[in-house]
C-alpha cells in the first residue's frame, strides 16, 4: 500500500516572513497571498516560529475599547508581550513545530492534534523550509476516488498482501465508506482485514460481513 506523504500534500513554495518584518507588513502579506499564517524564518531560512491571524488579532484585543463598554481583558504575560509586539519575531508562536516530508498523513495529523495547531512547516534534514502543510491539505486524501480505494484494497491488500482469492472477499466503496462481504478460512483474519482497510488513504469507515470457516480464536480466549 502507498500512503501519501506530507511531501506530496504540502503547499510550496511557502509564503514566509523574516523575523524583523513589521506588523503592518505581516498583515499585508497575509492579505496579499490570502493565507491565515506564515512561517517566520531566520537569516538561514530555518523556521523559528509561525505567525497567524490569531497572533496578530491580539494587537486589537489588547487595546482599549473606544466605546468604554468593554474592560481590558486579563492577559497572561506572554499574551501581553504579543499584543505589544511590533515585529514578526515578537508576534509569532514559537518554537516552530515542524514536519518532515516523509511523514504520513497519520503522523502529521497526530502532531497537529496533540499540539492543537492548524499547520506545520515542513523542513528537510538541515531544517531548511521546504513547504507547509495544513489541516485542509491532510483532508485532501478523503477526496480520493472510490475506484482507486477499491482497487488498492482488492489488489494490494487482499490479493498481494493477504494472498486471498479474488472471489473470497468483495469490496464496495461509496463516498469512502467500505463494505466487505465474503468468507475467509480463519476468524482471526477478519479483524486484520478490517484494520488494514482502515489504513488505506481515503477510507472513511469499514463495515464487514465476512464469514469464516474456523474459529481459531477460541483457544487463545480460553487460555486467557
Amino acid at each position: 500500500m502507498h500512503h501519501r506523504t506530507v511531501g506530496e500534500l504540502m503547499t510550496r513554495p511557502v509564503v514566509q516572513a523574516p523575523r524583523a518584518l513589521p506588523f503592518k507588513e505581516l498583515v499585508r502579506l497575509l492579505t496579499e497571498y490570502d493565507v491565515t499564517a506564515v512561517p517566520v524564518v531566520d537569516g538561514s531560512g530555518r523556521p523559528i516560529g509561525v505567525v497567524s491571524e490569531a497572533d496578530l488579532l491580539r494587537k486589537s484585543s489588547g487595546q482599549t475599547d473606544p466605546s468604554g463598554r468593554l474592560p481590558l481583558p486579563r492577559l497572561e504575560a506572554w499574551e501581553r508581550a504579543k499584543a505589544e509586539g511590533a515585529r514578526a519575531e515578537e508576534l509569532m508562536s514559537a518554537p516552530a513545530v515542524c514536519a518532515r516530508p516523509e511523514w504520513t498523513v497519520v503522523e502529521a495529523a497526530r502532531v497537529m492534534s496533540a499540539r492543537s495547531i492548524k499547520r506545520l512547516p515542513v523542513v528537510d534534514e538541515t531544517d531548511q523550509l521546504l513547504g507547509i502543510i495544513s489541516r485542509g491539505d491532510l483532508l485532501r486524501v478523503f477526496l480520493r476516488h472510490d475506484d482507486a480505494i477499491r482497487d488498492e484494497i482488492q489488489g494490494d491488500l487482499l490479493r498481494r498482501t493477504l494472498r486471498l482469492a479474488p472471489s473470497a472477499v468483495t469490496v464496495e466503496v461509496r463516498e469512502g465508506e467500505v463494505t466487505l462481504e465474503g468468507s475467509v478460512q480463519a476468524r482471526s483474519l477478519v479483524p486484520v482485514i478490517v484494520r488494514l482497510c482502515r489504513g488505506v488513504d481515503g477510507v472513511v469507515s469499514v463495515t464487514e460481513h465476512i464469514a469464516y470457516g474456523t474459529d481459531d480464536t477460541e483457544g487463545s480466549a480460553t487460555a486467557a
